[in-house]
């Protein structure tokens, strides 16, 4: 299949997923610059303003932040009524919401996981990063929500455990396909309740990386 034109070539390349987790801290985020690809999953923008993605699935808050006009990386949202007519620059996928898994035959087709993070780790995968650390995938409701508190606005929504154990378990199924293309991938956040993934902190990761 073609890959959209706009589809980055990261083949090889080490990148970092910035999601909301209360683990998240701005030393950690400042640590990736420079250093590894970043996609940060919508507000986390505010720490990496200069992450090289933006990835946010739900059209709400693409509409919440008029699109991010002060943004000017790569802009993604999964297909959702007049969003790419309202904001031309934010590119669209489309997500298959019933399949919690991998998808990887389709250039622009991925898998849901229910969660904005498990559809940035399928795009990385498709672009072709052969390292992947994950930051703020706490993915426990004990631990908080998000760094930042909790969303509001309109058509906003806050996880709760169901949809947390719904997370982990979408995670868990794309160990096997990860192991098979060679794609590692570490997890960040020390108290995570996401167990199929290794653990390191974003310093030792990037030491081991040769990023540091």
């Amino acid at each position: 299949m073609t890959a959209p034109k706009w589809f980055p070539d990261w083949r090889g390349a080490d990148c970092a997923i910035v999601a909301s987790g209360p683990s998240v801290t701005k030393p950690d985020v400042l640590m990736l610059k420079n250093r590894v690809r970043v996609i940060a999953i919508k507000k986390n923008v505010d720490l990496a303003p200069w992450a090289d993605v933006v990835y946010g699935c739900d059209a709400a808050w693409w509409r919440n932040v008029a699109g991010l006009p002060n943004y000017h990386g790569l802009k993604i949202c999964a297909t959702a009524r007049g969003i790419s007519e309202t904001f031309r620059e934010v590119r669209l996928v489309t997500v298959q919401a019933a399949l919690d898994k991998l998808l990887l035959d389709e250039p622009g087709v991925i898998g849901s996981g229910g969660n904005s993070g498990f559809q940035a780790l399928n795009l990385a995968v498709q672009w072709g990063a052969k390292r992947i650390l994950l930051l703020g995938f706490d993915v426990d409701a004990r631990a908080g929500v998000h760094w930042y508190g909790r969303n509001s606005g309109p058509g906003r929504s806050n996880p709760d455990e169901l949809n947390f154990r719904r997370w982990r378990l979408a995670f868990a199924s794309t160990v096997g396909e990860l192991d098979r293309r060679g794609v590692v991938v570490v997890n960040a956040a020390a108290n995570s309740s996401l167990s199929c993934f290794p653990r390191a902190s974003v310093a030792d990761t990037l030491t081991v990386w040769a990023r540091g």
